[in-house]
């Protein structure tokens, strides 16, 4: 039975009680440069992605060394762009060969693609996902929902997709909780958040794509809030709650974020917009979730970043080691603001101060102010949305890993993009400046019986192979200590550093790349190397990067091989050390306690199955390195359909 009883209690100018619809609600007018827009889309977001130069290849010769050989140049891939019409992540990943003729896709084989399935991350059993959506806790179910194209591994109409978990690691796919099937969100169900209400009851705020096009803000709730599983939703009848105001383009309002109270007893969201090339993200106060006022301003907004989505707000403590209830804003904290650039399609975050009364949010460092500064993850990770976990008090991250293979090699294996393992987000006391991420305790559990190897000596030039057997289900911690006196003795550089444009694992430098191969056949041939590398200036001073790449992960021509990677901060007196969770076409990347977090997602034809292996790597030219490690694999998480549904509801 649906439950009717307001959320909250509706004010009128009488003091009564009503449910009509608010004057905001009123449909906008057509915007007459939609069409402008529209044809314009197509090309918005056309850039190239290149790997490096294509003209090394590592590989192992007799002695066991890193060398090179000449190697085809990967053929680059144009990134996914939006359509005239279309919702926040589809995908467009058209080849680009020589004055842009198509290239030929892969020859991908049934025993290739099937490997490519993970085995303990979050994916539907077909068709395409992709942003996560409400995460919560509710009733002793942790519940996931998801942007989900029920009828095709390709962008199209999207839906909610529902799964449901006690420890966040396996999962139990549920119906479907929204379909578009309304004026207001005929085109798309898209990205929305939970807020759990004091009284227990759940609101859930999402973005439609109406009839026209234009994106609104609605509002649904669970019809019985007695059910755990919360399989049935209502939408209310007096959707959209909210349209784009004056001065905002219709197709640049959406994802409203998780409510928090203010000291007012109001609860306040935000939602992601653009005014020309400034991102923004635009206020609103509630007393009900069916009234809205829009606040003067904007909590943030910064020249040049374009349209601002997936936007997300929240505090962290800066004593203790716990997350924060979305609504704590005290002296003891600070707040975090993340926003998913639409046109690069990166999340960013900074960390800052909340001023409740002004509405404002201020960076602590402007130079790292919201999508020009600090990400989430230097690899495939977007539209990252997280919750408070009032069960293990700790804030979770969600985040949507994409696929940066080609559209047909998707439709052929009959699935898109998968979710990352939830992470756990704390402040860096240490830095100040950095948040740190980090797998959810849970996903320990999947742990076998562990391989360590203590004090491994890496001498430059050389690859060492790690006995493990198969490696395509890891779960690797390792710790490098590098020589000291060859860090003592290398020569300083004015040269510039970077992970993308420095040459990958095969350019050698003194004091670096040193790590991981993983995902690699035996000779080799595809590889893809997690590492560090160090880069010392000509004043003597150091800076450590964290890099993965991909150049080398598969000989398939219609996959991307970007190199990723930036920076990491590695303070007096630590180690460098980095976890590694491998699961088939996966990798996620944590180094430094997750100060610099790379995802990845690699297609190797012949580093698969029982070929997968691990090595170490050490490609510096004049430091070795010993290395530690404690290595697991995996197994594999329970991910169906939820059992005898008709008798576990009602």
């Amino acid at each position: 039975m649906v439950d009717t009883r307001a959320f909250l209690p509706v004010s009128t100018s009488d003091g009564s009680n009503s449910s009509e619809p608010p004057a905001n609600r009123r449909k906008p007018m057509k915007v007459q440069l939609s069409i402008f827009f529209g044809l314009l889309a197509v090309g918005l977001l056309a850039a190239v992605l290149t790997s490096n130069n294509g003209s090394d290849f590592v590989t192992g010769n007799e002695h066991g060394s890193l060398a090179s050989s000449t190697t085809t140049k990967p053929e680059p891939l144009r990134p996914g762009s939006r359509g005239p019409a279309s919702g926040v992540s589809e995908k467009v990943n058209l080849l680009v060969g020589k004055d842009n003729e198509n290239t030929v896709a892969f020859s991908w084989n049934n025993s290739m693609l099937s490997w490519q399935r993970t085995a303990f991350h979050f994916q539907p059993e077909k068709n395409w996902m992709n942003d996560p959506n409400g995460p919560l806790f509710y009733k002793g179910w942790y519940h996931f929902f998801y942007q989900y194209n029920p009828r095709a591994a390709v962008y199209g109409k999207i839906v909610w997709g529902h799964a449901v978990s006690k420890d966040l690691i396996h999962w139990l796919h549920l119906p479907l909780a929204m379909v578009a099937d309304q004026t207001y969100d005929t085109n798309g169900v898209w990205t929305g958040s939970a807020t759990l209400l004091p009284d227990g009851k759940i609101v859930m705020l999402y973005t439609g794509s109406d009839t026209e096009h234009v994106q609104v803000q609605n509002l649904a709730y669970p019809a019985n809030h007695s059910d755990p599983l919360l399989i049935h939703w209502v939408k209310y009848d007096a959707n959209p709650v909210l349209v784009p105001p004056p001065g905002i383009l219709s197709k640049d309002f959406r994802d409203p974020t998780t409510a928090w109270l203010t000291s007012e007893g109001k609860w306040r969201i935000t939602i992601g917009s653009k005014i020309i090339k400034s991102g923004i993200a635009l206020v609103y106060d509630t007393k009900d979730f069916i009234n809205y006022d829009k606040l003067d301003g904007y909590l943030r907004a910064v020249d040049g970043t374009g349209m601002w989505e997936c936007v997300d707000f929240f505090p962290v403590s800066k004593t203790e080691e716990k997350g924060l209830d979305t609504s704590v804003n005290s002296l003891d904290v600070k707040h975090v603001m993340k926003v998913s650039l639409d046109d690069d399609r990166h999340d960013y975050y900074t960390i800052g101060t909340y001023h409740e009364k002004n509405v404002t949010f201020i960076p602590d460092d402007t130079e790292l102010d919201v999508g020009i500064g600090l990400r989430y993850d230097y690899g495939v990770y977007y539209a990252a949305k997280t919750f408070y976990d009032q069960n293990k008090n700790r804030r979770v991250l969600w985040g949507w890993i994409g696929e940066s293979d080609s559209e047909a090699a998707d439709v052929q294996k009959g699935w898109a993009s998968v979710q990352s393992i939830p992470r756990t987000i704390l402040l860096d006391k240490k830095t100040g400046t950095h948040l740190l991420q980090w797998p959810v305790e849970e996903i320990e559990s999947l742990r076998l019986n562990s391989y360590e190897f203590n004090q491994v000596t890496v001498q430059a030039g050389s690859v060492v192979p790690l006995d493990i057997g198969a490696a395509t289900q890891l779960d690797i911690i390792a710790e490098f200590e590098i020589d000291k006196e060859a860090l003592e003795k290398a020569t300083g550089s004015n040269l510039t550093f970077s992970c993308s444009s420095s040459g990958g694992a095969v350019q050698r430098g003194a004091l670096g790349p040193f790590g991981l191969l993983v995902l690699a056949d035996d000779s080799l041939s595809e590889q893809t190397p997690v590492y560090f590398y160090i880069a010392k200036g000509s004043d003597g001073s150091l800076k450590t990067f964290f890099c993965n790449d991909q150049s080398r992960s598969s000989e398939a021509s219609d996959v991307n091989k970007e190199i990723y990677g930036s920076m990491v901060h590695v303070l007096e007196g630590e180690n460098l050390s980095l976890r590694v969770l491998v699961d088939h076409s996966i990798i996620e990347s944590f180094a430094q306690g997750g100060r610099t977090v790379i995802t990845s997602r690699v297609y190797p034809t012949k580093a698969i199955y029982g070929a997968a292996k691990l090595f170490l790597f050490n490609n510096a030219t004049e430091a070795g390195v010993s290395a530690s490690l404690k290595i697991w694999p995996m197994n594999s998480a329970f991910i169906r359909p939820y059992p005898n549904l008709e008798n576990n509801s009602q």
